[in-house]
């Protein structure tokens, strides 16, 4: 007589086994997004932050290198969150001409939940940062120009906002920093004046 094969160890999932993977698997997935959202947009934040901080020493470092004005406005004329766009002023018009200017750089426009806030020149109608020859920041009067930007998220409560806000700042000698307002030991971090 041949021995019967047993099939109870070859058996699958059944299905209460699998509904209750599957809903341990989507209470996870609750608790997980929103801080998953919240690291991506704070990640999206300090990117956005840098590449800023990137295309302003970019400017900086064209307009000494080829001793011309330099600049940066922002992609629509009005508005930092369309983006913006750093040159070197050839026709020396103050002002982006596409068919004349020397592009360093463009940053694409800004993801609907950030704000962008500035002073100095950067918040003039039409708003600029412009360096000198010898890498000052500069106002179209040729005064010299310190600058702060503040990008923020507006998808927080207003009590979570200096955590989720990161400040660009650019002294009258053309020091470029970043920091966070909320951490940053820095008084000037958290003011609109930064003087060196």
């Amino acid at each position: 007589m041949s021995p019967q094969r047993s099939y109870m160890s070859t058996r699958g999932f059944t299905l209460i086994e699998l509904m209750v993977t599957l809903a341990v698997a989507a209470i996870l997935m609750t608790i997980a997004a929103p801080s998953f959202l919240a690291f991506q947009r704070n990640s999206e934040l300090t990117s956005a932050a840098n590449g800023l901080v990137a295309t302003i020493a970019a400017a900086r470092g064209e307009a000494m290198k080829s001793g011309m004005y330099a600049m940066i406005v922002p992609a629509d004329g009005a508005a930092w969150s369309s983006g913006w766009v750093a040159f070197i002023d050839k026709d020396a018009n103050r002002a982006f001409t596409a068919s004349a200017d020397q592009v360093i750089s463009r940053q694409a426009a800004l993801a609907s939940y950030f704000t962008v806030s500035s002073t100095g020149t950067a918040n003039e109608s039409p708003p600029y940062i412009m360096f000198d020859g010898s890498g000052y920041p500069k106002t179209t009067s040729n005064g010299f120009g310190q600058l702060t930007f503040s990008i923020a998220r507006s998808d927080v409560l207003d009590s979570a906002r200096p955590d989720q806000t990161r400040n660009v700042m650019i002294s009258v000698a053309g020091r470029i920093r970043s920091c966070k307002p909320a951490s940053d030991s820095d008084p000037k971090c958290r003011a609109s004046d930064n003087d060196d």
